[in-house]
């Protein structure tokens, strides 16, 4: 296994000189634009950096140290600099992700708090929010905001109409009573957390209930299974064969909500449920959707790893970097595609030679500032 290293890239610019008239001044290769003007860091490296930050959850504290291994030492504010250019770079991904998104018919949204340090307010670390919008099949776009306020939704999803998918979050619910044109409906995976959680307190009456759940799930996979997934027919399936559960879940829910304590787990998990009931039956009347929002709670769930992002400031504009995850619901899924597309800005220039070398030849010159970062595989 070859460990990964830097090196220096030779940049050649040929001086040309007129053969008839050598009166003219000469005439150089233009300079190739940088990815970081007047900097000495390739594309590459840059790509390496925002992946090991992202993606493998390296804070740029320890790329520091482990850039002493690379063959020269980086600082880690020059690092925050080269984050922060890298999200101008994804900004335009980001926002035609988005777009596309939002242009859609069907959207699932979530959130999730974020410890992160600010620097107008020292020695503390303040709680932001991290955002996170999809639907299945399509790509998943993070936005980072400061709080959690019933107006962050109408800014996120400005301009949106038709099915909004999301948990028991009432900003989402308000939002829909709100604003014409949608649809709300509930996540049966929430539900259910609900019920294993009372399960220790009550695991017969819970058990059953959670039993009742699980069919509507088995149902779901078979038609999976079989490739029935045309919205009509999806919609179709679900009220004519969701309708016994549905009722006999109610009923049960209805009944059980009377008799135990409403402070016990399984008086809360029965509350939720009917206080949740109609935007959760509204499935069956749509069938492109899923019945839960568990692809935005796993694109999320990487967060965990990486949340000592740093400074706000450097947060808000490298969140750019998480916003370029696919379909894959998680950035460990563009690892290849973010690599290849920031690598490439340095292939962009025209009219000049590339070449790595270790000294200049007559009649050039040469631009010894390019820092480089290459990596091998290991073999087996």
């Amino acid at each position: 296994m070859t460990p990964p290293k830097l090196f220096k890239r030779e940049i050649v610019r040929p001086k040309f000189r007129h053969r008839l008239d050598r009166s003219r001044p000469l005439t150089l290769a233009p300079a190739p634009p940088r990815p970081a003007p007047g900097g000495y860091a390739s594309a590459g490296l840059i790509a390496w950096i925002l992946l090991a930050k992202y993606v493998d959850h390296q804070p740029l504290y320890r790329q520091e140290k482990q850039s002493a291994r690379w063959g020269a030492t980086i600082s880690r504010q020059t690092m925050c600099e080269w984050v922060a250019l890298g999200a101008v770079w994804l900004e335009s991904i980001y926002r035609q992700m988005q777009k596309d998104l939002l242009a859609g018919r069907y959207l699932q949204v979530d959130e999730t708090p974020v410890r992160c340090q600010d620097p107008d307010v020292p020695g503390k670390t303040v709680q932001g929010w991290l955002w996170v919008i999809s639907r299945p099949g399509g790509d998943v776009v993070f936005e980072w905001r400061m709080s959690r306020r019933h107006d962050e939704v109408s800014t996120l999803l400005a301009g949106f109409q038709g099915l909004l998918q999301s948990d028991g979050y009432e900003a989402y619910a308000r939002f829909v009573a709100q604003r014409k044109g949608l649809v709300h409906l509930g996540c049966w995976a929430h539900t259910r957390r609900h019920f294993h959680e009372a399960l220790a307190e009550a695991p017969i009456r819970a058990g059953f209930i959670l039993r009742l759940i699980g069919h509507l799930y088995g149902m779901e996979k078979h038609w999976d299974e079989e490739g029935l997934v045309e919205p009509a027919q999806r919609a179709h399936l679900r009220r004519r064969d969701f309708a016994m559960t549905l009722s006999l879940l109610k009923r049960t829910a209805t009944h059980l909500v009377s008799r135990v304590l409403p402070r016990s787990l399984l008086g809360q998990a029965c509350a939720y449920l009917l206080r949740h009931w109609d935007v959760l039956v509204a499935h069956c009347d749509h069938g492109q959707s899923r019945l839960d929002t568990n692809l935005v709670e796993n694109a999320i769930r990487p967060s965990a790893l990486g949340k000592n992002y740093g400074k706000r400031s450097i947060m808000r504009s490298g969140i750019g970097v998480c916003r370029c995850c696919r379909s894959s619901a998680s950035l460990r899924g563009t690892g290849r595609a973010l690599h290849n597309y920031t690598a490439s800005r340095k292939a962009s220039s025209r009219g000049y030679s590339v070449r790595r070398r270790l000294g200049g030849g007559d009649g050039a010159s040469s631009d010894r500032n390019t820092l480089a970062f290459m990596s091998r595989s290991a073999s087996m």
